[in-house]
């Protein structure tokens, strides 16, 4: 469910007109609903709340779903915690007022001042990756005379996911260690005097839509967990990341938090352990949209039509990197037969099309479009290619809105590039 709907004839945001926001914001722009993202925080934690075996799960939302601080707040307000992969995320969960001991620190290039900084901070959980990473989280935490809590993230070589990109769970992906490999590093965190070993982790993917793969990985981890309690390991923390797929409108609905959490009771209930689990795209997707204004309609003589737009590959990459399904919807739509159109941007690449053949309602130069499902993966993947400013993201409210992130001046853009100094006489910042 989100809330994106039409009234009167046009698609609104709650209680805000999408156009009269293009006209105060400018096109295109991002916009996120908070009464979504909220539902969407409190369906998950109800549904792990209704299997009491369970416990009281923590939920760390990923950051990098979408990395807005105002997202980042909205959610920490519920008591979500925060699913990191870089210090930059770490400093963004920090900077919304999500306190240290809810933040987990993950990814498998993880450098020593990044690492230094997480245990400076405090995070709650560190998610050790490989031996080497295991021996410079020792260290860095013997120069500072305390013990880093970590957890062993295990590669269960079961793939899931949406595409081969975002598959991260079998033996070819870079995440992670074997089975065979995770007993060993888990006897070495144990062991050593610097590490707290919480427990172990896996995630194998993200936008799965069967939870058939997700069973048989929480099989492998909950065997795994008794192995190591039979070899008298002690395992307080079960981490099962997160990968939830959500509707792109292109296929049948995926499995619901619900259908997650009995799974999960059924496989991992009665296991004694605390669990965690690091929801993002299920959260942030279905509540943020892209919208667009078109600049013109070609059409050719051989009849291919081109809906041009101002929104790029740049605003929004998934359709060019993941061949991703997003819903185009008017924001006011015309009556009159669907017409089919390949929809492209102004980028100068062929990769920026956004879909080919699309049935659409008719349009034409000047009226908005939205690209549904966008909350998640749209803007905090977007770029300044071709020296096009990051465009803006507004958080609404009820009938309340702000721009939570602002749209570049083209000075600011040039400012941020000093000239060196033998060519400063030859370039200028200024318009």
């Amino acid at each position: 469910m989100n809330h994106f709907d039409l009234r009167s004839g046009e698609l609104w945001c709650e209680d805000v007109r999408l156009t009269a926001l293009a006209a105060a914001v400018g096109t295109p722009f991002y916009v996120y609903s908070s009464a979504t993202l909220e539902r969407h925080y409190r369906v998950f934690r109800e549904a792990l709340d209704a299997f009491p075996r369970l416990g009281s799960p923590r939920i760390a939302y990923a950051v990098k779903a979408n990395s807005n601080l105002s997202v980042l707040a909205t959610l920490g307000r519920l008591g979500a915690g925060a699913d990191t992969v870089s210090e930059g995320e770490i400093r963004r969960a920090l900077a919304a007022g999500i306190p240290a001991e809810r933040v987990v620190y993950s990814g498998v290039g993880k450098t020593a001042a990044e690492l230094a900084f997480a245990l400076d901070a405090g995070v709650d959980q560190i998610n050790i990756e490989s031996e080497p990473e295991l021996t410079l989280i020792a260290d860095l935490a013997r120069r500072r005379g305390r013990r880093a809590a970590v957890v062993i993230r295990v590669n269960p070589d079961v793939g899931a996911g949406g595409h081969a990109k975002i598959s991260t769970g079998t033996r070819e992906s870079k995440f992670g260690v074997s089975l065979a490999e995770a007993e060993r590093l888990y006897g070495l965190a144990a062991a050593s005097p610097d590490l707290k070993a919480l427990g172990v982790a896996c995630h194998i993917g993200s936008q799965i839509t069967d939870l058939a793969p997700l069973a048989r990985a929480f099989a492998l981890m909950r065997q795994f967990v008794e192995r190591l309690r039979a070899g008298g390991r002690t395992v307080d923390r079960l981490d099962l990341g997160g990968g939830l797929g959500v509707p792109y409108f292109n296929q049948p609905d995926p499995p619901t938090p619900l259908d997650f959490a009995a799974m999960v009771d059924e496989v991992v209930g009665d296991l004694d352990v605390d669990l965690a689990f690091e929801p993002g795209r299920v959260i942030a997707a279905n509540a943020g949209i892209l919208v667009s204004r078109v600049i013109h309609v070609h059409e050719r003589p051989e009849g291919r039509r081109f809906l041009v737009l101002d929104a790029a590959m740049n605003d929004l990459i998934r359709p060019a990197m993941y061949d991703a399904y997003h819903d185009i919807r008017a924001v006011s739509p015309r009556t009159g037969a669907l017409t089919p159109y390949d929809v492209v941007g102004p980028v100068c690449e062929t990769g920026d099309t956004f879909t080919r053949d699309r049935l659409l309602p008719p349009l034409a130069s000047g009226d908005l479009v939205a690209f549904m499902s966008a909350g998640a993966y749209g803007a905090v993947m977007s770029s300044e290619y071709n020296t096009r400013p990051l465009i803006p993201e507004v958080l609404v409210r009820g009938e309340d809105w702000a721009v939570v992130r602002p749209r570049p001046s083209y000075e600011a853009m040039l400012a941020r590039e000093p000239p060196a100094p033998w060519l400063s006489g030859s370039v200028t910042t200024a318009t």
